[in-house]
């Protein structure tokens, strides 16, 4: 007996040092996961704004410079070695998860730093220039309610003129390289500098948080911001406005290219190769893709085509998409405020319902809104996520250039996908889940994301929406973007397709304005292998669900699926795929 007890002390004592070590593996790994994510924000600034880091404030990288590169390669390597210290056989599911996403993080910047896309550090769809603007206008991420947070933009803008001119430097660069954008993209660039330089100080986007300063401040202090900020805007910002103007115009326009995807670049080809897999989080080829879009298209070519016959339309597919595009029935609006009012009731339509698929709403508030004018003529409807803590809720932005010509076909579908239970769902439950590290609360795949988006589109008859048939119509038109998106996109940037032929391409085959086309088409010439992302991710959600509900039959709950799906915030497919494997088979 005295030796059973001996020999069982020996083994508990055994056992705890396995978990000593074990819990000793597990917080190196929790200090890697945090040290990882603190580097990330002090290389991306602008994104730690966004997120609610606010330790960041006052500062922005310049992104294209050689030193900064060099700053990407160094974290990358240091955390690839760290990786490689780690045994990943003794970590938590999470933690696997967790490991497994690092891994591919930075393989992938590692691969996409062995190309030059860094020539050419400006478009007209999104980066510093557009989320510096957006900062601005007081009313984004960026914070004004102390002198402080004044101060940080004001650093922040200092900087940013510095950025400008290293813009120039680098865009140069590229021309010598034939690292260029397409002359399109150029025209639609240089408004967003031109129209900004205002005669007036006051008049500027940079002075807007002024005229919004809390009104606790001294008359010392508001003095004091007013004269920096007019001395920055004067001094320092518009006359880099100025240069960037004339140089898009003088220098960069007529060396712009003819062609439109970056397959005609000298590193064309290899640069879209890793742009398809950081979007799509695959390693699929642009053929196989291209391959896939062609198929979808066809497919929900033939579900338009019963919505033809149900609303009693006589002429070809194409002709009635033609009559959608223009039809005055779906185009009801003459003021901005009646479409926001629009989504205002589709909300108020589907809350009764989303409980029926959903064990949990998330506590992060949530908001529509106009986008703003400086950038609404080349902007799609989108999110903004809001703030872990509560301070800022999610936003979804909706452009409205022109209410007159607005179009409600679709707005049941893209309130479902940008909104609820689209990313307001998928990024707040991921910030909320305070049990994943800070890197995963405030990431972003978008084979992912926008596939989760995409699905959730597919829930609107569960919702209660749908029950027109032109807003049903609208969801597959949507769908039938995206699946049009696999085409053009590979078309534009490994076939050699031209911006006119994308344009014409998509007209055969949606019912969409040739104006909002063109904008669309654009921004897959501006950020090649994005528009890949959507489908990719929603054909994987929808084989996930078929498979669980195959293989679990009565034991299947769609409120669980769900649950499995968000918990663990986005992640690369083929982890979210193992992950709703080992809930199959736990289930089972």
């Amino acid at each position: 007996m005295k030796k059973q007890v001996f020999l069982f002390s020996i083994l508990t004592i055994s056992l705890l040092f396995v978990n000593c070590k074990s819990d000793k593996k597990s917080q190196d790994f929790k200090t890697l996961t945090e040290n990882y994510f603190k580097e990330k924000n002090e290389l991306n600034p602008l994104d730690a704004t966004l997120n609610g880091f606010n330790d960041y404030n006052d500062q922005l990288q310049l992104e294209m410079t050689d030193g900064y590169l060099k700053k990407q390669e160094d974290f990358f390597n240091k955390y690839e070695k760290q990786l490689s210290e780690i045994n990943s056989e003794k970590l938590s599911d999470e933690e696997k998860i967790s490991y497994e996403i690092i891994k591919w993080e930075t393989s992938v910047g590692k691969d996409l730093l062995k190309q030059e896309g860094n020539l050419m550090p400006i478009h007209q769809f999104w980066g510093t220039h557009l989320t510096m603007s957006q900062f601005a206008s007081g009313t984004a991420a960026q914070p004004f309610k102390t002198e402080k947070d004044y101060r940080n933009f004001l650093k922040r803008m200092d900087t940013y003129s510095i950025w400008l001119d290293s813009a120039i430097v680098y865009m140069k660069k590229g021309i010598t390289k034939g690292m260029v954008l397409p002359k399109a993209l150029t025209e639609k660039v240089i408004p967003q500098f031109q129209d900004q330089i205002t005669p007036k100080v006051e008049d500027n986007l940079f002075y807007s948080s002024i005229k919004i300063m809390p009104a606790n401040f001294s008359d010392t202090v508001k003095i004091a911001l007013k004269n920096d900020y007019s001395k920055m805007i004067t001094e320092k910002l518009m006359p880099k406005y100025k240069k960037m103007a004339t140089f898009l115009k003088t220098e960069y326009l007529p060396a712009s290219r003819t062609t439109s995807g970056i397959g005609s670049l000298p590193n064309g080809s290899a640069l879209y190769a890793i742009y398809a897999k950081q979007w799509t989080t695959t390693n699929m080829k642009p053929e196989e893709i291209h391959t896939l879009g062609l198929k979808e298209v066809a497919r929900l070519n033939g579900e338009m085509e019963k919505v033809k016959i149900q609303v009693g339309f006589k002429g070809t597919l194409k002709e009635f998409l033609n009559d959608v595009r223009d039809k005055k029935e779906l185009k009801p609006f003459t003021k901005p405020e009646q479409v926001i009012a629009n989504f205002e009731s589709i909300y108020a339509r589907i809350k009764p319902n989303v409980e029926k698929l959903f064990l949990a709403q998330p506590k992060t508030k949530f908001e529509i809104r106009r986008t703003e004018a400086f950038r609404e003529q080349t902007s799609s409807a989108e999110y903004i996520q809001g703030t872990a803590d509560g301070t800022r809720p999610g936003i979804f932005y909706v452009p409205i250039p022109d209410a007159t010509k607005y179009n409600v076909l679709e707005d049941e579908d893209l309130f479902l996908h940008e909104a609820i239970p689209g990313h307001h769902f998928q990024m707040s439950f991921q910030q909320e889940n305070t049990l994943l590290p800070d890197f995963r609360r405030f990431n972003w795949f978008g084979a992912y994301g926008e596939g989760w988006a995409l699905y959730a589109e597919s829930l609107g008859k569960e919702l209660g929406l749908y029950k027109d048939p032109y807003q049903y119509l609208g969801m597959l038109n949507d769908e039938m973007h995206r699946a049009i998106r696999l085409v053009v996109d590979t078309g534009l940037h490994s076939k050699g397709w031209t911006r006119e032929q994308a344009i014409q391409y998509s007209l055969d085959n949606e019912a969409e304005s040739k104006d909002g086309i063109t904008a669309e088409v654009e921004r897959y010439m501006a950020i090649p292998g994005q528009a890949l992302s959507y489908k990719i991710g929603q054909l994987k959600i929808i084989e996930l669900r078929k498979k669980a509900q195959s293989e679990l039959k009565d034991k299947f709950d769609i409120k669980i699926f769900h649950q499995k799906v968000l918990e663990s915030g986005v992640m690369p497919l083929a982890l979210l795929e193992n992950k709703i494997n080992n809930w199959i088979e736990s289930e089972k």
